[in-house]
């Protein structure tokens, strides 16, 4: 007499298994103009932040050379010009106070900015799946405790933590690694309780306790059963989690205990602008808006993956078109 478990049904959230659920996946998010939009935006700002280097060159400017012919040092270093100092060589214009190329110092900044944000998702997507997944499947006791620490994590204040952890590390230690290890390191609370509440769900399900019936320890059935499952709210949620982690840099910058001049960044940038915005408000706008560009491209195509990979929840942004609302 054999006994035979058959598998239920994904949980919700789950990404279906099989060639056409890429296929499926793309075919939603086509439907959905916004998504194309935010991805083709994104996609722009990476290709020019990874071309920095040979679009600097192209133009002849260099992020880090003064001009202090460009700036007028009888008015505190205003750009001479309109518009910040625009014209054919500098297409931004300059930086106030040393006549700095804007335009190649945005491109460099964004290449801080963006892998920054991105290694910091996947240190705290990376940590956060581990202890959610170590929540879910080890005892009571372990539960409990991995839960109050995870409490204690997500109450702890990122930007003071991170203001402290820079005051005591090396100087000489790279900045950007140290940023991707404090906001990735301090923000991985959100993503451990989503997968313990998720995996806790897939626990009890068919597969699962066929797998377990067979033999599989709990790492293997972690590994083999419950992340196949877990992988769409994981992508969601890290997806959501790229536009918070470039505030988080930006901020940490803007205080003035993020990269290090002369290396650039938005955040840098702004936090330099708070004495010209009155002079030259292109120096305030042009970071700002960029920011403020990827942030919401990134929140709009993270809402459009989280829709894609699960249909039966809507958007919570409702951006697009009627019959993708619908559909």
């Amino acid at each position: 007499m054999s006994l035979t478990l058959e598998r239920s049904a994904p949980a919700p959230g789950a990404v279906p298994r099989g060639a056409g659920a890429g296929r499926q996946v793309w075919r939603r998010l086509r439907r959905r103009p916004s998504a194309a939009v935010a991805a083709a935006v994104l996609a722009l700002l990476v290709l020019l932040a990874l071309a920095a280097p040979l679009v600097a060159h192209l133009t002849g400017q260099d992020p880090n050379t003064y001009h202090d012919d460009l700036v007028d040092s009888a008015r505190g270093g205003v750009p001479i010009g309109s518009f910040g100092g625009i014209s054919a060589d500098h297409w931004l214009g300059v930086e106030p106070g040393t006549g700095r190329d804007l335009f190649t110092r945005l491109l460099y900044g964004a290449r801080v900015s963006l892998l920054v944000a991105l290694g910091a998702v996947a240190v705290q997507t990376a940590v956060g799946v581990a202890v959610g997944l170590a929540a879910a499947l080890g005892g009571r006791t372990a539960d409990q405790v991995i839960g109050r620490t995870t409490d204690v994590m997500i109450a702890l204040p990122m930007l003071v933590i991170g203001i402290a952890l820079t005051a005591v590390v090396p100087p000489d230690f790279p900045r950007p690694l140290l940023l991707v290890l404090i906001i990735g390191l301090l923000d991985w609370g959100g993503t451990a309780r989503m997968v313990r509440a998720q995996a806790l769900a897939l626990r009890g399900l068919d597969f699962v306790d066929a797998a377990r019936l067979a033999g599989s320890g709990k790492l293997r059935i972690a590994r083999r059963e419950l992340l196949p499952s877990l992988a769409a709210p994981v992508i969601t949620y890290a997806a959501i989690k790229v536009p918070t982690a470039i505030v988080a840099e930006a901020s940490l910058s803007f205080l003035g205990v993020g990269v290090k001049p002369p290396t650039p960044s938005w955040g840098q940038m702004l936090s330099s602008a708070q004495t010209w915005f009155r002079a030259d408000p292109a120096y305030v706008l042009l970071p700002a808006g960029l920011l403020f560009t990827t942030v919401l491209a990134s929140t709009v195509l993270g809402d459009a993956v989280r829709t894609a990979l699960d249909p039966r929840e809507g958007s919570r942004l409702r951006v697009g078109t009627g019959k993708e609302r619908t559909g």
